[in-house]
């Protein structure tokens, strides 16, 4: 699916393309490829970059044509992670600008609607894909927030019982963030080669630039921030677990221990012996009651050493 925009204090959709709008393509089809291939005539090997979800931020010339490719975040649908990220490529020359995703995202949309409220003007190319790496950080940051309360309600449910599930939701929200923090990283790097390709233009705005910068460079950070927690969260309670696996033996042995004892008293009046004290007729509470007494003295040691 297209859709042509034009930027007129925000952008707004046209019915047909028209020079210098932006032309947004999403989930594309055949008839995309088509118009983008036959009437845009974009480089065909610049569409197939843009398929592989694993590509990272980069950029690529080909006569005129420059594209871009970036690392979004976007809420994930299947399961596996709650969040991860996508490459959209935004491919320009002197009076194209065509942005190309698989798939659906909030980015998009949000951006328009964002260039609409602030009726923002995008005077070229690069100040629309340093505008789409500003968005792409605002997500990131909002995304980031979401997985800070992931990670507090799954710290909540291991302190009162320490599930498999908790411990799988840590490391999935761990992924998350490795993948936020190679995404971020690799979109600040590529401010820095769009400066390189425009710095002999007029296409630069020095101040929307170090914006962009420091958004990142805040999305960057807490990224690291969250990270460090959720490792240390995830550290400490495997060495909870741990304690608890010792205990747990601890008070396993001490119990094997204290029901030992009678089980070895009665084992040895039990054989077909003659036995001390075996001709009284109380004979039998008397071993009884030693067993007893025996079993009770090793679970008041087992109790003074806290192994109880």
């Amino acid at each position: 699916m297209r859709t042509y925009l034009y930027c007129e204090a925000g952008y707004v959709v046209k019915n047909n393309w028209l020079p210098n709008c932006w032309v947004n393509v999403v989930c594309p089809e055949k008839s995309d490829f088509d118009f983008l291939l036959n009437e845009l005539k974009v480089p065909e090997s610049f569409l197939a970059d843009i398929a592989d979800t694993d590509e990272r931020p980069r950029t690529e010339k080909e006569g005129n044509w420059l594209l871009t490719i970036l690392r979004i975040p976007i809420s994930s649908q299947n399961g596996n992670y709650p969040f991860t990220t996508i490459p959209i490529g935004i491919i320009t020359n002197d009076e194209i600008i065509v942005s190309i995703c698989y798939q659906q995202t909030d980015l998009i949309p949000d951006f328009i609607e964002h260039t609409q409220r602030k009726n923002i003007i995008i005077r070229n190319k690069l100040d629309f894909i340093l505008r789409i790496i500003y968005s792409s950080a605002f997500w990131f940051l909002k995304y980031l927030k979401q997985i800070n309360n992931n990670i507090n309600e799954a710290e909540n449910g291991m302190e009162k019982s320490i599930r498999n599930e908790d411990l799988l939701q840590l490391m999935k929200l761990q992924k998350t963030l490795v993948y936020f923090n190679t995404s971020i990283r690799g979109n600040e790097i590529m401010i820095g080669k769009l400066k390189s390709i425009f710095h002999d233009t007029n296409y630069l705005d020095q101040g929307l630039a170090e914006d962009v910068i420091i958004e990142l460079k805040q999305g960057y950070n807490t990224v690291n921030i969250y990270s460090n927690i959720l490792s240390g969260t995830m550290d400490t309670f495997a060495s909870i677990i741990s304690n608890n696996v010792n205990t747990i033996m601890k008070r396993m042995a001490s119990l094997n221990i204290i029901l030992m004892i009678p089980t070895m008293i009665a084992g040895l009046y039990g054989m077909n012996v003659n036995i001390y004290v075996a001709h009284l007729h109380y004979a039998f509470w008397l071993i009884l009651a030693i067993s007893l007494g025996l079993s009770s003295l090793a679970f008041l040691v087992f109790r003074k050493i806290k192994w109880f």
